[in-house]
């Protein structure tokens, strides 16, 4: 094994930064990046290595826009790159640029390298309700400015017809989908969803980085209150991600013969072995199912094949955990017992959701712990909806093989559904959730249903099928999954009955 093209995290840094809730006290994102950059140095303990950056690969950054993140940053630290990449929008990107890190240095292409994210939507929260322009106040607009969307970042046509666009519309039909699948409840999946959210809920309440750092209980999470919610019939507002954070993270990755070279001490060296990465049909009323995530699948087992490890090797798992079907999705996967809690974060609700770099500070965390334990830990990373998916495995311990990623994706969409327009008639749902107004009452059912001859529906219903769908889930118990409904579709405008 040669040690100049083993990949190993010597640095990492991760913070929150809290001020008084006020335009006054905001942060720009780029400052918090460079914190978090400096932190990650100094974690080197080998402040010289610094020098030797080559390459830095940004996570981009919502809150505000950038142009080149990378630039800015080694124009802080007056370093000249060969390489650097800004991702677009997307969960799965901190692990893939640590993958692509890690075969650029197995193949010589880079020396070190930093990966880099962070947001300050908290910040940019406070400034528009104080109407105060961050621009104007001194925030990098040149390159950089207020954030920008395309048409592609609300999702495929179809969901576009079908209304169906947002993560609090999306995820709880996964959700349902896959708790009709195992034979639970409605008040069955939220019990499960709630218990495995107060274990995450405990772990942020240790994490000196974590927005919420409170342990809640499962009644706590699982409960409707004037507090906590409804936001959709099996998650409320507990459930839901926390996009409205200050935080930063940052890893610095060099080979093995690098870090000996600069003096960064054996303890401080985690072997970055690689991962793998998937992706599924991005038009999620394509997808052929809702109870499954192939993507997430075919990601995992690449990943535990090509460094031939067991789910049972892991001593540290972290899955993305935006609603808690993707956490739940990984427990199934990788066969976790009942009662396990694959975070070393707390996952988006309570340690906090800054949005697309949220894995780079479980591989912070996760370097960190290995620092302190002996084993291999995967961290798991998700964009859009289920539709990207990345895993990288790291280690206190060399891969005989050395760098054993990949980090291209490979597709996964199976045969797409067919989705048909204006149809009226009899269909069986194939999964459907309910959304609520501010108030607490239901003010949108979102259905995709099945026709008699195989041919998909999906659209949105008003506040009447909302309401009767509510009663369904929420007061008698009972799943939608299955059920024959009577529907007329009017661009994605459902009138819907349930047969009698």
């Amino acid at each position: 094994m040669n040690a100049e093209r083993v990949p190993v995290i010597v640095g990492v840094g991760d913070l929150k930064f809290t001020g008084d809730g006020t335009a006054q006290s905001a942060i720009e994102p780029l400052d918090l990046v460079l914190r978090a950059v400096n932190a990650a140095i100094e974690d080197t303990g080998a402040p010289g290595l610094s020098a030797q950056l080559d390459a830095i690969h940004a996570v981009r950054t919502t809150s505000w826009n950038y142009a080149d993140l990378p630039a800015l940053v080694a124009e802080r630290l007056g370093v000249t790159l060969t390489s650097s990449s800004s991702s677009t929008i997307g969960g799965h990107h901190p692990a893939r640029l640590l993958d692509q890190v890690g075969r650029d240095i197995a193949e010589g292409r880079t020396t070190a390298a930093l990966v880099v994210g962070g947001e300050a939507q908290a910040s940019v929260r406070a400034m528009t309700k104080a109407g105060v322009d961050p621009g104007e106040s001194g925030w990098t607009t040149v390159p950089g400015g207020p954030p920008s969307f395309s048409p592609e970042d609300l999702g495929s046509a179809e969901m576009q017809r079908a209304g169906i666009l947002a993560p609090v519309q999306i995820y709880p039909l996964f959700e349902n989908a896959r708790a009709h699948s195992r034979g639970l409840n409605p008040d069955q999946g939220m019990r499960e969803s709630a218990d495995m959210y107060s274990r995450f809920s405990a772990i942020a309440a240790e994490h000196p980085v974590a927005w919420s750092p409170v342990a809640r209980t499962p009644e706590d999470i699982g409960t409707v209150s004037s507090s906590n919610r409804s936001v959709s019939d099996c998650y409320p507002l507990s459930m839901n991600a926390m996009p409205f954070v200050d935080q930063a993270a940052a890893a610095m990755v060099c080979s093995l013969a690098t870090a000996r070279e600069a003096g960064v001490a054996e303890d401080r060296i985690v072997y970055l072995w690689g991962g793998a990465g998937a992706v599924d049909n991005p038009d999620v009323l394509a997808r052929p199912v809702f109870d499954d995530a192939p993507a997430l699948r075919a990601a995992v087992r690449r990943a535990l094949s090509r460094a031939e490890v067991a789910s049972e090797d892991l001593a540290f798992v972290d899955a993305y955990s935006c609603f808690p079907i993707v956490p739940n999705l990984l427990a199934d996967e990788l066969g976790l017992a009942e009662g396990a809690t694959p975070t070393v974060l707390g996952g988006h609700s309570f340690f906090g959701g800054p949005l697309s770099s949220y894995s780079l500070h479980a591989i912070a965390e996760s370097t960190r712990l290995l620092r302190k334990n002996s084993g291999v830990a995967l961290v798991h990373a998700n964009g859009g909806y289920l539709t990207y998916q990345h895993v990288v495995l790291l280690s206190t311990r060399a891969h005989r093989d050395g760098y054993i990623g990949d980090p291209e994706q490979v597709t996964v969409s199976g045969t797409p559904a067919r989705v048909v327009h204006g149809y009226s008639g009899t269909a069986t749902i194939e999964t459907a959730t309910v959304t609520y107004d501010r108030s607490g009452l239901p003010e949108q059912a979102f259905v995709v249903a099945a026709t008699d001859d195989g041919a998909r529906v999906a659209g949105r219903a008003g506040h009447e099928f909302a309401t009767t769908l509510h009663d369904l889930v929420s007061v008698q118990n009972e799943s939608a999954v299955g059920r024959r409904i009577d529907l007329v579709d009017s661009e994605g405008n459902l009138a819907v009955d349930f047969c009698m």
